[in-house]
């Protein structure tokens, strides 16, 4: 499969879309990467790993991942330099992110560019206004960040134990009364946990159109009115009554296995795939989303505004967005993480090596997700997240 990939699309060795893209790979080559992104999944470290190992036999620009366990450690990081005048030589080049770190970071000034749309392998996204890459949880990217990767929530859970999951949120109260302790989710403090309560959100919502827009206190408390509701209805029959919630979602994952609970969450749709080949889950795990669809986002990279090594970065951004990087990328025995390119910017013959990928009985083709749900503005994650602290962990 490598060796049809590198021969099919020439792995990066096409022509630069820009003039002076040259000058770049010249200044990048013997830099170093600190890639910042979440730690928290082997598959997608090891993805990270190997796009090193390409970027630097290809390019001469190693990359190496800062594992997180939560972006804004990062995003941290680049305030605190900058509030100490550091306005180059920043320790953070590249960061794994999404929603309100990246408005924070935005309306901070705290980004490099815009340049997202002048790498040359662009040319491969739509970036139209409101397209899915040029939006991050309504906020406009204005080239300040890049699309690598698709992302969708779903539910993970055992067909030969559970059959017949709930078909959406309301129908996890009558499950979790029907089974004690079988339902649970991630520390809300955690993204995978945040999500949980958002995919409930935007169902429940009396009118889902108020959460495109910034959060008020009065759109706020009639948002969230019935999802309150649902929860406290639920929470005693969650696992341990709710008091008590798996760290992420590998935790979580770990408790699906063990047969302890019987729901797992990820914003993966081929996780359970991956988890079967690796020995994590029974064969038998599939993953579903509720019937009016989940939520589903872009995974975005961006570059603070004093990277020391900014050039090694848009080098590896370049990289990512590569059609045989993306192929390598969405082959479910390496990570299965659907592509950020439109299909229709690829040749007959990437087109043709998308369609020849390998395939599992676990992993779900993009239309069997339904509809995608749009993230809400990311002042609404913030403020629930906040929100539920305040009601059920003093």
């Amino acid at each position: 499969m490598r060796a049809l990939m590198i021969a099919a699309f020439g792995l990066g060795l096409g022509t630069p879309a820009l003039a002076d893209w040259q000058q770049t790979l010249d200044a990048a080559r013997g830099q170093t990467v600190y890639w910042n992104a979440w730690g928290g999944d082997a598959r997608t470290n090891a993805f990270i790993a190997w796009v090193g190992a390409q970027t630097e036999a290809q390019y001469g620009v190693k990359v190496v991942q800062v594992k997180l366990t939560d972006t804004a450690t990062a995003v941290t990081q680049v305030i605190s330099e900058k509030a100490a005048g550091k306005d180059s030589g920043g320790s953070v080049d590249m960061i794994w992110i999404n929603g309100p770190n990246f408005l924070s970071m935005k309306e901070q000034g705290l980004l490099h560019g815009p340049f997202a749309a002048d790498l040359p392998n662009a040319r491969y996204l739509d970036l139209s206004p409101n397209s899915a890459a040029a939006m991050d949880f309504t906020v406009p990217v204005d080239g300040y960040e890049f699309a690598w990767r698709l992302a969708r929530f779903v539910f993970t859970y055992d067909s030969a134990v559970t059959l017949a999951p709930p078909s959406d949120m309301a129908g996890f109260l009558a499950y979790a009364q029907a089974h004690p302790g079988r339902v649970t989710h991630p520390n809300v403090s955690n993204f995978m946990g945040a999500s949980f309560l958002k995919q409930a959100l935007i169902e429940f919502a009396p009118d889902q159109a108020v959460l495109q827009s910034p959060v008020t206190d009065v759109a706020f408390d009639m948002a969230t009115q019935p999802l309150w509701a649902w929860y406290d209805a639920m929470r005693p029959f969650m696992w341990r009554e709710g008091k008590t919630f798996p760290e992420n979602q590998s935790v979580q994952q770990q408790l699906l296995n063990d047969g302890e609970v019987d729901f797992g969450v990820s914003f993966d749709p081929a996780s359970a795939a991956g988890a079967i080949a690796e020995g994590l889950l029974p064969d038998t795990a599939r993953v579903f989303v509720p019937l009016g669809g989940s939520i589903g986002n872009i995974s975005f990279v961006a570059i603070p505004y004093n990277a020391a090594n900014r050039e090694g970065a848009e080098v590896v951004a370049n990289f990512l967005l590569d059609p045989a990087t993306q192929a390598h990328q969405q082959n479910i025995e390496v990570l299965g993480s659907f592509s950020v390119l439109d299909p229709a910017r690829l040749s007959a013959d990437e087109a043709a090596v998308f369609a020849a990928l390998p395939s599992s009985p676990a992993l779900p083709k993009l239309e069997d997700l339904g509809p995608t749900l749009l993230e809400p503005h990311p002042s609404w994650m913030t403020r629930l997240v906040a929100a539920w602290g305040d009601r059920y962990t003093k």
